[in-house]
């Protein structure tokens, strides 16, 4: 029996009309689903009319056993089909893992494409200049969480990230002390029935008093560059304030040197001094 083959089915993010005819297609024909959440695989089959075919749970705590069952149904022949509660996989979710087997398998892996929150915040937010840095959910924490605010605050191009609503006043309010003049766009619900685009610098999303619901995208623009094409830095003040919290935090100075240096392009040793200075 011949290898069988993965389909990889981007679902709509919200709308239900954004599931495409060659997704119903595939979910319909496919022996087996493979799904990151059975529960809403299952009521977008039911609205879709598909019913009748076996749905398994792959989610991020999917084993080694899981992934080998799965290369299984392939090396018998099954047409599978792999799909999120919501979105294109394999951009922040765990199907990563199962192409990487399939792949080992040698079987045909196939991109359904569709709906994306990336590729839909992106086209509206007026802020595309060339190429994008995806980031996908930033850690919520901790060392993890510095860095990766870091490498955003470093990124010149377009940068897009998820953020859960419970989360999203403080991510704007620490990107806010990193990059404050950026422009950015909070895209909220994107296209449900209440969604929301709300624009402005980053400092001005910051500032904003509110309660913040639902599925969350933020896009943050290009870094502002002056007339000789270099980009706008933060001034002395907004580092002095920068190095002065972190040491209140009791954060050490080396670290606080190495992720200023990262975000700022400048001299380690030079941050290093000042910060020093700072803390004396």
């Amino acid at each position: 029996m011949g290898t069988g083959t993965l389909y990889v089915v981007a679902t709509p993010i919200g709308h239900l009309g954004d599931i495409t005819q060659r997704a119903v297609e595939v979910l319909r024909t496919a022996d087996r689903i493979l799904a990151e959440d059975t529960r809403r695989a299952r009521a977008l089959l039911s609205h879709l009319g598909i019913g009748g075919k076996p749905v398994d749970r792959l989610d991020e705590h999917a084993t080694d056993a899981d992934l080998s069952r799965a290369a299984g149904h392939l090396a018998e022949g099954e047409q599978l089909a792999f799909m999120t509660d919501a979105g294109t996989p394999v951009v922040s979710d765990p199907g990563n893992a199962l192409v990487r087997v399939a792949a080992s398998a040698g079987a045909p892996i196939v991109a359904i494409p569709g709906a994306s929150a990336v590729m839909a915040a992106l086209s509206v937010s007026g802020l595309v200049n060339g190429g994008f840095r995806f980031v996908g959910f930033l850690p919520r924490s901790g060392r993890e969480r510095r860095e990766a605010l870091a490498l955003v605050a470093s990124t010149p191009e377009t940068v897009v990230l998820f953020e859960s609503p419970h989360r999203t006043s403080d991510t704007l309010r620490d990107l806010a002390e990193r990059v404050p003049g950026r422009k950015a766009l909070v895209a909220r619900e994107l296209t449900k029935v209440h969604e929301e685009l709300l624009r402005g610098t980053v400092t001005d999303l910051a500032a904003l008093d509110r309660e913040w619901r639902g599925e969350v995208t933020l896009v943050l623009g290009p870094a502002e560059v002056d007339a000789a094409g270099e980009r706008a830095a933060l001034s002395d003040e907004e580092i002095d304030r920068r190095i002065d919290r972190d040491l209140a935090l009791g954060r050490r100075p080396r670290e606080i040197a190495d992720e200023l240096s990262v975000e700022l392009g400048a001299s380690r040793r030079e941050i290093y001094t000042r910060v020093l200075a700072r803390k004396g």
